[in-house]
């Protein structure tokens, strides 16, 4: 235990450039907070001491802001940077080495049984606002960007942007072929596709 601890405090340490001491990263940091409860509700959550874990969990939102399903799994160096309004749900797996940022979503879109929420690889980040939603796999080494919400499995090695999510970025290599200047009016399209169908309608009536 005093050596998962330690981990979580050193991972704190290296990746926040606020955290001054291990004093501070221990009794101030809400996501360190947030995660040693997930870790006393999970193991009541594993002996079917259901109620019990979910009334710590409750706990934990109330003192921290953050939500953690008992049932997650959650793997180790998980760092949770400021943590307002994080939620994971209940069928989440999350490997290790992962950083999320605060208004994060793990959830699941109400579609699915079972396993619902995503599964994140080792070394992901996932930045402020994002939500993955669905129980699909984020690779290895992945980043979602700030605000995406991400509807689909993202490949290792990938940068995924937008609403929805798409990868720009894979293997350090830019994928998108998007131009930022000439980009297509989408209404413009759609007033030539009706124009098109008139047409054709006009033709089939004078055939007749």
């Amino acid at each position: 235990m005093f050596k998962r601890l330690k981990q979580d405090i050193a991972c704190v340490k290296d990746r926040d450039p606020a955290a001054r001491s291990t004093i501070e990263v221990l009794l101030l940091y809400p996501g360190l907070k947030a995660i040693r409860m997930h870790r006393k509700a999970q193991w009541f959550y594993n002996k079917k001491m259901f109620f019990i874990a979910r009334y710590i969990s409750q706990r934990a939102v109330k003192k921290t802001g953050i939500e953690i399903h008992p049932a997650a799994k959650i793997g180790q160096r998980f760092f949770i940077d400021h943590g307002t309004g994080v939620v994971i749900g209940e069928t989440t797996e999350i490997g290790d080495d992962v950083t999320i940022y605060q208004g994060v979503t793990l959830g699941g879109t109400g579609k699915d049984c079972g396993k619902r929420h995503p599964t994140i690889g080792n070394n992901v980040m996932i930045g402020s606002g994002a939500k993955v939603l669905g129980p699909f796999k984020i690779g290895d080494n992945t980043n979602i960007a700030a605000g995406a919400v991400v509807l689909e499995e993202i490949p290792p090695n990938c940068t995924a942007v937008g609403v929805p999510a798409r990868v720009v970025k894979r293997d350090g290599m830019r994928v998108d072929n998007l131009d930022q200047v000439n980009v297509p009016d989408p209404v413009a399209q759609e007033f030539a596709r009706l124009e098109n169908l008139i047409n054709e309608l006009a033709l089939k009536l004078e055939e007749k």
